[in-house]
């Protein structure tokens, strides 16, 4: 029987195996595809002779510590995505675009280089290749009592796996259409599963090709949005390398999922040539197209996935994050995530959640504290720490929501990312402290409290410096609302921050209990 099965090979489930590789634990990582990443897709293309991100393509250093960290540790190097503050808008698909001023328009987003594959290739590339597995559909996972069985179809052949414990670092609404469990989950969970969008899901990206960057030449950024009623690529982006010498040109389809769907194969590459002549010229026709519509992957997309969304969802329902079937059964992928959801960093906070619980005491040897009032004290020390970077933290966040143009709730939005961000560092600290077993009195750990205590009137500090550095800013002076709240709003504010808090406490409380649990079985042994 197996340790720990994942099933997944996206970033989440990349990242977690090579947390357990790490460690000496054994794993095995099931993935549907016949290749690792999921929703990260780099292809090469011959004409600029470099790969092209058909699915993710940016991370963002200030508001995104663990993907930057990742990326820096595994040795990839980076480069900020082009941006010279010009934007071309075209809105009348028969005039030229207009050329505006749009300062910081990707907020500070970075590029790998080698395409975000690279991050792949290094992760699977320090895992030992018989624990992959590839073109494995997981199709049904049973509650055995002592362990998970997990029926896996490649093909027409079907096997049968046993694991102490299984990690599904799959999308929500996804693995609710298509894995049975057995016994069912509850109703709760699964609307829980089926309220959460796969992000990103419903989106189709082309990328192009040429032999030298023209629009630079010509004076413009690579930087585009079209609108016009007959627009096929809503928003356009520079795609080349860091040097500008191998080029391309980037775009997000502006047509819903069944719309693309119903477009004749042959027709769907000219559109994209006369769209991007519309507003590049003539130079822009003739390109090596790479088109990848996710809305058409089923390992992605869900059927409720294809109704286009509004905006970036919340993520991180507290259902999605607790353990199934007596702590045998995880829950994982970037939707999961209590910050960072949907993105990269999202994946990487699942993976970290799943790591703390299923190896509360793996980083216990190596920690100086010694006793549970040593490490009350050095988790008080970094929760200190961190406090004075939150409003820093928000600042970054509000500038995130205003360069991608967000006109609503933004600081409502900035400031749960701040606090979720803020809180999922302090879990992760939490977690590597060495606390010996401890108390416990109706599910709580006697160390709960004073952990807590260290965050006392965090959320109203936080919120009220907030609100006076909104009064102070110019960036959002022209959203009065935003700039100087109501009451209402503020109350609103504070719900939010609050639910966020219980969900730290409980999720803090479960690490400390675990840690207990590991303390037990250690002695027993």
């Amino acid at each position: 029987m197996l340790d720990t099965v994942i099933v997944g090979g996206g970033l989440c489930g990349l990242a977690l195996a090579r947390s357990l590789h790490a460690q000496g634990r054994a794993f095995a990582l099931y993935e549907a595809r016949g290749r690792l990443g999921g929703r990260i897709l780099s292809v090469p293309s011959k004409t600029a002779g470099m790969a092209l991100d058909l699915g993710p393509t940016w991370f963002w250093p200030d508001t995104q510590p663990r993907i930057t960290r990742l990326a820096a540790d595994l040795g990839l190097q980076s480069f900020p995505q082009h941006d010279d503050g010009t934007v071309l808008r075209l809105t009348d698909h028969d005039k030229k675009p207009d050329a505006l001023q749009m300062a910081d328009l990707h907020g500070g987003a970075r590029r790998l280089e080698g395409g975000m594959a690279a991050l792949v290739g290094a992760l699977a590339g320090g895992l030992p290749p018989a624990a992959i597995h590839l073109e494995q559909e997981l199709v049904a996972v049973r509650d055995k009592g002592e362990h998970v069985e997990l029926l896996f179809r490649s093909g027409e052949v079907t096997a049968i796996v046993r694991a102490r414990q299984a990690v599904l670092a799959i999308p929500p609404r996804v693995l609710e259409q298509r894995v049975r469990f057995e016994p069912a989950l509850n109703e709760t969970m699964r609307e829980a599963m089926r309220a959460t969008p796969t992000w990103m899901a419903d989106q189709a990206k082309a990328v192009v090709a040429y032999d030298t960057p023209f629009w630079r030449a010509a004076g413009a950024s690579g930087n585009a949005f079209v609108s016009h009623e007959q627009v096929v690529l809503g928003e356009i982006f520079d795609a080349c390398d860091a040097d500008g010498r191998h080029a391309a040109l980037g775009g997000f389809f502006a047509l819903p999922p069944q719309f693309r769907a119903s477009i004749h194969p042959v027709a769907m590459p000219m559109l994209i040539s006369s769209q991007l002549v519309q507003v590049f010229g003539s130079e822009a026709e003739h390109g090596e197209q790479h088109v990848q519509d996710w809305a058409a992957e089923p390992y992605t997309c869900s059927t409720l996935d294809l109704t286009p969304l509004d905006g970036h969802p919340e993520y991180g329902h507290p259902h999605l994050r607790r353990p199934l079937w007596s702590d045998k059964l995880f829950l994982g992928g970037s939707e999961s995530a209590g910050y960072g959801g949907g993105y990269m960093e999202g994946a990487l906070e699942a993976a970290a959640r799943i790591q703390r619980a299923l190896t509360p005491d793996a980083h216990d040897a190596a920690r100086p504290a010694s006793g549970n009032a040593a490490c009350l004290a050095q988790f008080g020390d970094q929760v200190a720490a961190l406090r004075p970077l939150a409003i820093e933290r928000y600042r970054q966040h509000l500038q995130r929501y205003l360069a991608a143009q967000a006109k609503e709730q933004l600081t409502q939005r900035a400031l749960l990312d701040t606090v979720e961000q803020v809180y999922s560092e302090a879990l992760d600290r939490l977690g590597a402290l060495p606390f010996d077993a401890a108390g416990m009195q109706r599910g709580r750990s006697d160390l709960t409290p004073d952990v807590l205590a260290a965050f006392n009137g965090f959320n109203n500090a936080l919120l009220e410096e907030v609100v006076q550095f909104n009064r102070g800013s110019c960036a959002i002076s022209n959203f009065p609302g935003e700039h100087d709240p109501s009451r209402d709003y503020v109350d609103t504010i504070a719900r939010d921050l609050a639910a966020a808090w219980r969900e730290f406490a409980i999720n803090a409380n479960g690490v400390l209990l675990g840690k207990g649990q590991a303390q037990f079985q250690e002695d027993l042994a």
